[in-house]
């Protein structure tokens, strides 16, 4: 299985991300990555970039070094009702939003509450992607999830560093679940590397190893076209950028 967009990047913006946009694009180029997503994480993360920032994302090209470029967002989740870190305004200017559980703007709440506030999230028809849902610092009902995500069309993302051991330690068991759970339902979802730094984009060794232990098909992985990711991200009335 090859995967061609990376979805779930981090720039210096996100003051714990250590590339640049440019650095991002000729290592794609380098690699043989079609597409790749801004997603910084939102303002209310310690060092994240201010409102402002992605509010001027859409001056980025469209395509640089024949590397296509979404602008998007990693938003935070702020409490149980689904509340994000970036208005809607501002969510609806991107070309993809990401969003998840991130300390300190949610605290863990146990596997009720946190079930609720990813699912309110889900019903966001702003949101196209959850990421490392499988995060075991939030438990939750991944039958729950997974049932919510189905009905609102929303994606869950398997996190290539969560597997990797990079962050969110032990959180294969909850991966391994979730992406089983999805073959079974055969729903498409979303490989993200989660990258910090230019060396870490378009690694899925993990990912793709977890596909294969739980069944997951090439036909479901939104990453490997960058037609298919078009077109889910159309779908959901988004991409004005690319419509100007």
């Amino acid at each position: 299985m090859r995967l061609v967009a990376e979805l779930h990047l981090h720039t210096v913006a996100s003051g714990h991300g250590y590339s640049t946009i440019n650095e991002y694009v000729r290592a794609a180029k380098k690699k043989g990555i079609k597409m790749i997503a801004i997603t910084d994480h939102g303002p209310a993360l310690p060092g994240g970039p201010h409102l402002s920032y992605f509010g001027y994302l859409y001056i980025l090209p469209k395509i640089e070094e024949d590397v296509q470029i979404l602008v998007g967002v990693e938003a935070n989740i702020l409490d149980t009702k689904g509340s994000l870190d970036l208005p809607e305004r501002y969510l609806e200017r991107l070309d993809i939003v990401l969003a998840g559980f991130h300390p300190p703007c949610y605290e863990d709440r146990g596997v009720v509450e946190n079930t609720k506030a990813m699912i309110n999230v889900i019903k966001n028809p702003l949101v196209d992607i959850i990421v490392h849902p499988g995060n075991p610092a939030f438990p939750i009902d991944i039958k729950d999830v997974v049932a919510a995500a189905k009905e609102y069309g929303c994606l869950l993302e398997i996190n290539n560093t969560s597997l990797s051991g990079g962050a969110r330690k032990g959180s294969r068991s909850n991966c391994f679940a979730i992406a089983k759970a999805l073959a079974e339902e055969k729903m498409l979802l979303a490989a993200g590397s989660d990258a910090h730094y230019v060396d870490r984009m378009g690694c899925f060794d993990d990912v793709i190893k977890l596909f294969k232990e739980t069944g997951i098909s090439e036909e479901q992985v939104l990453n490997t076209s960058t037609d298919k990711v078009m077109g889910y991200l159309k779908s959901r009335g988004k991409l004005r950028r690319f419509q100007q």
